[in-house]
């Protein structure tokens, strides 16, 4: 059996497998060549995704990354992400930064029903797989206990909307992109025209969700925000 499927046998709380030395010693020179690109290319507009601006410098993400992230991650999901790092999309993929704080909140809820709605290369899903017990499963419409969206923008309330009647009362739903680069902040003029149109999806949505009464809601800077919206009635 290899290693990926040893560790998807785990449950929530068990023992991981331990990361592999070669691939932290790999995290770091991705993570180097990242940064010599982005030094070379500070007289354009940064990309909002791929330069981690949410974090006061890019030191301060990098030490989060290695001190309390990269020796965290399981194996099976820094092998998909070192994986994708050649897609050029790879930026839109679940940060594991992320990630990590959506594992440790399916564990604390106990999540065995979830569901996903845009997946990419599948990090998002795989951790998922990873972190809820062996009996978790999909379920009927009222008693998921967990989602995750990273689609169509500018469908995002329409998928509140649908999920508001899925999940249970105290389940909850996570929302990426929620931030989009921080260009949310800005003024329009100062944002790349590409990224207008699902920038100003995710303006209203953020205002929409933030109104919505049947939910709690905390808006995270992490990878490129996230929205975690808990609901309660």
């Amino acid at each position: 059996m290899d290693e990926a499927n040893k560790t998807m046998e785990h449950t929530a709380g068990s023992k991981k497998n331990l990361p592999n030395p070669v691939l932290l010693q790999d995290d770091e020179e991705l993570h180097k060549n990242s940064c010599a690109v982005r030094a070379t290319e500070n007289t354009r507009k940064r990309h909002p995704f791929t330069d981690k601006p949410l974090l006061q410098s890019e030191e301060l993400y990098e030490y989060v990354m290695k001190t309390g992230v990269y020796p965290r991650e399981p194996n099976p999901l820094k092998e998909l992400r070192m994986a994708t790092a050649s897609h050029p999309m790879a930026y839109i993929g679940t940060a594991p930064d992320a990630g990590q704080l959506i594992a440790m909140l399916l564990k604390l809820a106990n999540s065995k029903r979830s569901l996903e709605i845009g997946v990419f290369t599948g990090y998002s899903l795989l951790l998922t797989a990873l972190t809820i017990p062996d009996d978790g499963k999909p379920e009927k419409e009222g008693s998921f206990d967990f989602a995750f969206v990273d689609a169509d923008k500018n469908n995002y309330w329409n998928y509140h909307k649908r999920l508001m009647n899925l999940i249970k009362v105290g389940g909850f739903v996570i929302y990426d992109n929620t931030l989009w680069g921080g260009t949310v902040a800005l003024p329009e003029e100062d944002v790349a025209e590409p990224l207008r149109e699902r920038r100003q999806f995710i303006i209203e949505f953020n205002k929409l969700v933030s109104a919505d009464p049947r939910v709690e809601m905390s808006q995270v800077p992490l990878g490129d925000g996230i929205t975690i919206c808990r609901r309660i009635c």
